[in-house]
């Protein structure tokens, strides 16, 4: 494993004078540590060879990403591993997602092991997907498990894009790979609290604030720690304090969650956040739920828009129809809001034109406009007549 900044230089040059496209994946440690940071990268190339990079012992890795720039990059499920690469310096200029061909091409199964095995014909060894990555050192097996992700990556995307190809969908594919390797980080989640495991259980606005209160105690003590939050307190324990409100320490004991392991000190912390929310004046609690960015949830459409209600009917046949024609997810041919959306506000005047700038509103890429606008142009039309 490449952990000195020698070592790294050497791979550098390396990759710098491979050839064709480069195999990337990266392993967290979800579940054990803070964050979503790499632990360990891995990299293939013609060429070049296999590589294994240590993020904790080189942690700078703009030089290698500098060194790939305007190389296709090959990653499955890219939108996963592309955070913790771009923490560390490296964001691909171009892309191939072997996950994003595989549903494009109607593949049923396209986990990484099973497209491997659907499509080449090897099986990979599994067992090690869930191990703590920031282990150190990383044990063998673990590293071969690791260097086995890359080492087809290379010979699975040209597969793909051969079948790709043969559909007629290979252009499609390549402006879903432009979309991904050119969009923006995503940005900090709004009221992340609000996520807790479990929350549909809080009614009221005084429990809702001894969540966020937990929440963001735990958050900070996760933080400083370098593990996983749900390692210091678990999500059904904050539920289950916020849906009792507990008096005191001693009370708190009594839920689960917080049993008899637990210290004092850790003790008096949550209940010291609880009493915290408990004497917030109430304009300062928490509103119920967030407002709504888009529509109303589909059930209700028909009691408050029963026309908005038959375009969308109208509209989810017609794109499940073409789905299954084109042997994808529907998910894929055009996202479930973005036809909500223009189902419940539909432009003024449905043109072909108007449609298509609606659907390129909301980021429909040119080939689903294509194959999307004249389904929603008859939905929005015939279920309006």
């Amino acid at each position: 494993m490449v952990a000195s900044d020698d070592a790294l230089a050497q791979v550098v040059a390396a990759f710098a004078a491979g050839t064709g496209p480069v195999a990337v994946d990266a392993e967290r440690a979800s579940g054990y540590r803070y964050g979503q940071r790499a632990y360990l990268v891995q990299l293939r190339r013609d060429g070049a060879g296999s590589a294994l990079i240590d993020p904790v012992g080189c942690p700078d890795l703009t030089s290698l990403g500098e060194a790939l720039n305007g190389s296709e990059w090959i990653l499955h499920a890219a939108t996963q591993d592309l955070p913790c690469l771009r923490e560390i310096g490296m964001a691909p200029t171009g892309l191939f997602d072997t996950e994003l061909a595989g549903r494009l091409a109607g593949f049923p199964r396209v986990g990484l092991g099973a497209m491997v095995e659907s499509v080449l014909g090897y099986s990979l060894e599994k067992g090690h997907s869930a191990v703590d990555w920031s282990t150190r050192p990383l044990p063998d097996p673990w590293l071969r498990y690791a260097a086995l992700d890359v080492e087809l990556l290379i010979d699975l995307r040209n597969a793909l894009e051969d079948e790709l190809d043969r559909q007629g969908k290979l252009e499609w594919a390549r402006e879903e790979f432009y979309a991904i390797a050119s969009a923006p980080p995503a940005p900090p989640r709004k009221d992340p609290w609000r996520r807790t495991s479990g929350m549909h259980k809080v009614r009221r606005r005084r429990q809702m604030a001894v969540v966020r209160e937990l929440w963001t105690v735990r958050d900070q003590v996760a933080q400083r720690r370098d593990i996983s939050p749900g390692k210091v307190l678990g999500d059904a324990a904050i539920v289950e304090a916020a849906l009792s409100l507990p008096p005191n320490a001693q009370a708190l004991t009594a839920l689960p969650g917080f049993g008899h392991r637990m210290g004092r000190r850790q003790l008096e912390q949550w209940q010291a956040a609880i009493d915290r929310a408990k004497a917030l004046p109430e304009a300062e609690l928490p509103q119920p739920g967030q407002p709504l960015a888009g529509p109303p949830p589909p059930r209700s459409w028909a009691d408050k828009d029963p026309a908005a209600a038959a375009r969308l009917s109208a509209a989810r046949t017609a794109v499940s129809e073409l789905a299954e024609r084109l042997h994808m997810p529907q998910e894929n041919l055009i996202t479930p809001d973005t036809v909500r959306r223009i189902c419940w506000e539909p432009p003024k005047n449905p043109t072909p034109g108007a449609v298509e700038d609606a659907l390129t509103a909301y980021g429909a890429r040119r080939w689903q406009v294509e194959q999307v606008a004249p389904l929603m142009l008859h939905a929005l039309t015939s279920a309006t007549a």
